[in-house]
């Protein structure tokens, strides 16, 4: 079965940077859209980044030239690089993965066509 890890959260001061890390393991093809969420105490969740199966990208307007989704080239491991990081990025995050939303081309921020179905445990970032 899918797993996701996440790992590399911590507390850091404004205008510094962090990578976040999701180990993902269990997926039976490559064909999963890949995205990290967040959710800041007392809001709802949102997306922050996907990764689609060929490759694209798409970003919350928030983070855009800031944040960049990766993935290793075993694809075992989903990053997260996090620069110039300001207080409104304080939050929970989290990475997930889907099929339906590869297959039917929803993995895009914004798009909510489709549930993620795998989720990992999360990781805390805190600016200040």
């Amino acid at each position: 079965h899918v797993q996701l890890v996440e790992s590399g959260g911590g507390s850091v001061q404004a205008g510094r940077s962090l990578t976040l890390s999701c180990a993902a393991s269990g997926f039976i093809d490559n064909n999963y859209c890949l995205a990290w969420f967040r959710q800041a105490a007392g809001k709802g969740r949102e997306a922050v980044a996907t990764l689609d199966v060929d490759g694209s990208t798409s970003y919350t307007v928030v983070v855009e030239g800031r944040f960049t989704i990766s993935q290793d080239i075993d694809k075992s491991t989903l990053t997260l690089e996090m620069n110039n990081l300001v207080p409104d990025d304080t939050a929970m995050y989290y990475c997930a993965a889907d099929r339906e939303a590869a297959l039917y081309r929803a993995c895009t921020v914004g798009d909510d066509r489709y549930d993620y179905d795998y989720w990992g445990q999360g990781t805390q970032v805190t600016v200040s």
